[in-house]
């Protein structure tokens, strides 16, 4: 009987999994792997990678032309990872129309990826992004992944909707009480120089109407925090990017962005796919 138990066991849970990464195959909508170049591996718009000379992207060149930063083909999470050795005003970025989701209601989805660094020591003075996505700067219609220039470093998630939907009357963010703001923090985030930390982030319900979206943050596949809010984010397509690296000092693998908000179930077994999330496509 107890074998029968562990066979039906074993059974249903390689039936789950072969499920789980059909559905986030079909659901993945971008992935850089970083094992060969800075070019994304799979990409349902643009896969190439562009350099722009500042944060306004007014100056734009093909490929990865920033200073200090290179692919290092045999210290990734798994295989290569982009390597910042140093902070300059150069930005790594990739375009968004069709590689990230894009819904004038219901508008949902996930981002995730790998970080090593040891926060602390290894960063430059003041914020560093190592994730941005926006049309416009960091309080409009943004999600963004930071580290605070305070130390002891915390990470956080922000979460900014149209700059007038979020705040109407323009008040001065250090008149903005810190609950009011949108963002979640960890205080002691688990980042570390010599391990690598998986990032995630989830949304669902933006841009509807009178409902709260919620948007939750996930480190090693557990939920460290959420912010629940109603949303509208308003894209121009043709600006909108994906920008990596801002201000950062350390290693980043696997980016990867999914149409829908990944369950923690599907986070963890991300987690442990052989290859990452290259072990989803053919």
């Amino acid at each position: 009987m107890r074998c029968l138990v562990l066979s039906l066991f074993c059974l249903s849970t390689s039936v789950a999994f072969s499920a789980g990464p059909e559905g986030l195959q079909q659901s993945l909508l971008f992935h850089a792997s970083f094992d060969k170049s800075a070019d994304a591996d799979f990409a349902k718009g643009d896969r190439r990678v562009y350099t722009a000379m500042s944060l306004k992207r007014s100056q734009v060149e093909l490929g990865m032309q920033r200073a200090g930063l290179s692919v290092d083909a045999s210290h990734g999470r798994y295989g290569g990872a982009l390597h910042f050795t140093e902070k300059t005003p150069e930005l790594l970025f990739y375009r968004g129309r069709g590689n990230l989701p894009q819904r004038t209601k219901g508008f949902s989805g996930t981002f995730c990826l790998w970080l090593r660094v040891a926060p602390n020591e290894q960063l430059p003075a003041g914020f560093v992004d190592p994730l941005q996505i926006t049309d416009k700067k960091w309080n409009d219609a943004s999600f963004f992944l930071d580290f605070t220039k305070e130390l002891p470093r915390q990470f956080r998630l922000g979460v900014f909707s149209d700059y007038k939907f979020w705040n109407p009357t323009d008040r001065k963010w250090e008149e903005i009480p810190d609950v009011e703001r949108p963002l979640v923090g960890v205080a002691k985030p688990p980042f570390r120089g010599d391990a690598w930390t998986h990032v995630a982030v989830t949304f669902h319900h933006f841009n509807n109407a009178g409902e709260k979206g919620v948007a939750r943050l996930f480190l090693d596949g557990k939920s460290v925090g959420a912010l629940q809010r109603e949303q509208q984010f308003t894209w121009d397509p043709a600006q909108l990017a994906i920008m990596l690296g801002i201000n950062y000092v350390g290693y980043l693998d696997d980016l990867a962005i999914f149409d829908r908000p990944l369950s923690e179930t599907e986070i963890t077994a991300l987690l442990k796919l052989p290859a990452g999330v290259a072990s989803l496509r053919p």
